[in-house]
């Protein structure tokens, strides 16, 4: 058949036989409204705590041209995240272990990583929402919920994280 007919073939390929699931990215209303609601507890919770940071003035006045930059990039990060660590690692423990323990140990790893971005202590308590997330995908086997309350969480943040710098 030669290299350009091996190159051209039109044989069907056998199919993958990898398990999506994990990774469901579904809109169903009744998780997203919960959700939102969780969201919105959470928030309302960090803002009471964020404007009694003794650092800085919050929250914060921003241009829109750095807002918009800001929540796209917030955005890009809540949903690659959440693919990797509440959409491949978690269910990857979960096969092991308990929710609990999968969520908590995944969670040990996703604060941490936060020190990259912003190397200060304080954001070592991306934990503690991430443990949220976790839940969320526990929850509703689906990540989309834990992408928009992240998504949410970080566009908070550019008014409200607390920050030494």
């Amino acid at each position: 058949m030669g290299i350009l007919g091996e190159f051209f073939s039109y044989e069907k390929k056998p199919e993958r036989e990898e398990d999506f699931s994990p990774y469901r990215l579904v809109f169903e209303k009744r998780a997203t409204l919960q959700t939102l609601l969780i969201t919105a507890v959470t928030l309302l919770l960090l803002t009471v705590v964020a404007m009694a940071w003794p650092w800085e003035e919050l929250p914060r006045s921003r241009p829109l041209d750095m807002i918009l930059k800001l929540a796209l990039s917030g955005l890009a990060a809540a949903v690659a995240e959440e693919i990797f660590f509440r959409g491949w690692m978690q269910p990857m423990l979960r096969k092991r272990y308990s929710a609990t323990i999968s969520i908590v140990a995944v969670n040990l790893v996703f604060a941490p990583l936060h020190l990259i971005a912003a190397p200060y202590l304080i954001s070592l308590l991306t934990f503690f929402p991430g443990l949220i997330m976790g839940w969320l995908r526990e929850r509703y086997g689906n990540i989309l919920p834990s992408i928009i309350f992240h998504f949410l969480g970080n566009v908070w943040a550019i008014w409200f994280f607390p920050s030494p710098f």
